[in-house]
């Protein structure tokens, strides 16, 4: 019985050593991940700062559309169509419902 038990204890062990082993290899190939996964963050918490401040977005809007009424009207038509672009390609990828 103390024979089983030292096997079991030997093999946990070289169990253990190769999960170690393949944590420090999968920090290894995450690494540079890192800094596209933060520009990612960021980019989600502009977004969610402008959901929650939809005061400051529209009277950015006005101030744009009173200094250079031509082109914010431009950036507003190419605005559209790449939202109506973005809802027409998630009607179609969720099965049109």
């Amino acid at each position: 019985m103390n024979q089983r038990l030292l096997e079991l204890a030997t093999r946990r062990g070289v169990l253990q050593a190769r999960i170690a082993a393949q944590r420090e290899a999968l920090v290894q190939h995450v690494e540079p991940l890192e800094v596209i996964l933060a520009l990612g963050d960021k980019g989600a918490e502009g977004v969610d700062w402008l959901k929650r401040h939809p005061l400051a977005v529209g009277a950015a809007a006005l101030v744009l559309a009173v200094v250079r009424p031509g082109r914010t009207w431009r950036w507003a038509q190419r605005g559209f169509v790449v939202w109506r672009g973005w809802k027409s390609l998630k009607n179609a990828l969720s099965g049109g419902r």
